[in-house]
């Protein structure tokens, strides 16, 4: 297994700043790439045999897959704005191009796909939020492409971790096939931090600790999850920001919290005199 981290670099000659293939991280499912582009640049991609969510974090852009057209994507400014991204469906086989209106940060999440469905801009009102959690343990969740929409692999969701707060919390996992107990996903963690300089620690962990990191996130890293728990931690004064792209055998989320702390969610007995 490949290191956890992913770091970006300075952009390459088609604006990719950081990439994670099934081939790099060594899996089977789950690729991510982040474009940063110009005002007025183009990023053109698509491949036969992988579907694509192209989000939008932050920017606008134009978009085209296949013969479809879709004008003025996205709009915020910032992933930490409070609204959509925006959001585009590309099925396996379908090439597609983005065409920067300003500076544009374009996640292209993907799975094996087969090219069943048609391209589509997948509205705000498609994409339901969340607040998860309560106390120290509050977040704000947005479900990009959930398994309530169409698509052969992919599920693609967006939070926000307040500073001080943790998310992915209490851990859990989901990297085993149990019927109606839990489903095999391997996951990617595209992180933001506001303001920039901050940090963000996510641990990476297996009951039986055969996989047991602690992982220092800085802006714009990525962190792999290929099977075990996964909780993220926001320092007091930095929010986080993560993108999550999951995909396996079954698209289907279902997970398992860490027995050791499932206590947590648990309602607090009363008091005794």
């Amino acid at each position: 297994m490949a290191d956890l981290k992913v770091r970006p670099h300075a952009p390459d000659a088609d604006g990719a700043v950081l990439e994670v293939t099934p081939e790099s991280a060594g899996w089977s499912h789950v690729g991510f790439k982040l474009i940063k582009l110009g005002a007025g640049q183009t990023y053109a991609g698509g491949a036969p045999d992988r579907e694509a969510c192209l989000v939008i974090v932050a920017g606008t852009a134009d978009i085209t897959v296949g013969n479809q057209s879709f004008v003025g994507v996205g709009g915020r400014t910032t992933p930490f704005e409070d609204r959509a991204p925006g959001a585009v469906y590309a099925p396996a086989g379908a090439a597609f191009t983005v065409k920067a209106a300003s500076p544009v940060e374009l996640a292209i999440c993907t799975a094996p796909g087969t090219g069943v469905g048609a391209p589509r801009l997948i509205a705000e009102t498609d994409m339901s939020r969340e607040v998860r959690g309560s106390g120290t343990n509050t977040r704000y969740v947005r479900n990009i492409l959930p398994e309530s929409e169409p698509a052969e692999g992919l599920l693609v969701v967006e939070v926000i971790t307040p500073g001080g707060h943790w998310s992915s919390y209490p851990p859990h996992k989901h990297d085993t096939a149990t019927p109606t107990e839990e489903t095999a996903l391997e996951e990617t963690y595209y992180h933001r931090i506001d303001p920039p300089q901050g940090f963000a620690i996510q641990r990476v962990y297996t009951d039986d600790r055969s996989l047991d990191e602690t992982v220092t996130v800085e802006d714009g890293d990525v962190v792999m999850v290929p099977r075990g728990y996964h909780p993220v931690g926001a320092p007091h004064g930095y929010d986080v920001y993560y993108l999550n792209v999951m995909a396996g055998p079954k698209r289907n989320w279902i997970f398992r919290n860490d027995p050791a702390h499932d206590w947590i969610l648990r309602p607090t007995s009363p008091t005794q005199d």
